[in-house]
């Protein structure tokens, strides 16, 4: 019988809290101190995670570093964050975590997640600097980036299906949605 974790329900949850989940394929994170459980990624989503991570990979400076879920991205006590890509420096990186907002956040769309990821973990990645977050729908297939100008994210740019999404922060790169789905 697996563990049985009990968790308060007179207080927001913080770090200390999340340590003591249990292995079981779910991702936890912490948004405003409230749980977000979700199930472990479809074949479909992981797809699109994985191709999109190599191109990111081929094209990070060394300076950089691309990550992929699960990997903590501690932005308060109360808000620790599992996007389903990141870069981030290398300076900021430790073994365990990313304790600073990382210079692009991406989440892949399903349906558990969708309104999360468009609403709170986009408006949090916001407010702690993230340079850059953008969100990748693979029903569609789509991309949509933001660039934090000031202290708020404007639409940088947004494809679909053939179209190419061409950044140059935080480093040159070309990406095509449909191409990012391999059967």
């Amino acid at each position: 019988m697996g563990t049985v974790t009990t968790l308060p329900r007179s207080r927001p949850l913080g770090r200390a809290d999340l340590d003591v989940m249990p292995d079981d394929g779910h991702r936890y994170e912490l948004i405003d101190g409230a749980l977000i459980v979700t199930p472990a990624p479809s074949t479909a989503h992981q797809t699109v995670v994985l191709e999109l991570a190599v191109l990111l990979r081929e094209r990070c400076p060394g300076h950089l570093k691309v990550l992929i879920a699960p990997f903590d991205v501690v932005l308060t006590d109360d808000t620790i964050m599992q996007p389903d890509l990141l870069v981030a420096r290398r300076r900021d990186l430790t073994e365990r975590d990313l304790p600073a907002a990382p210079v692009l956040a991406i989440e892949v769309l399903s349906p558990s997640t969708r309104r999360i990821d468009l609403t709170l973990k986009r408006s949090r990645f916001e407010a702690a600097g993230c340079l850059h977050y953008w969100v990748v729908d693979p029903d569609q297939p789509a991309i949509t980036a933001w660039q934090l100008q000031g202290a708020a994210y404007v639409e940088a740019a947004q494809v679909t299906g053939g179209e190419t999404l061409s950044v140059q922060e935080p480093f040159t790169m070309d990406v095509v949605p449909a191409q990012l789905s391999r059967p």
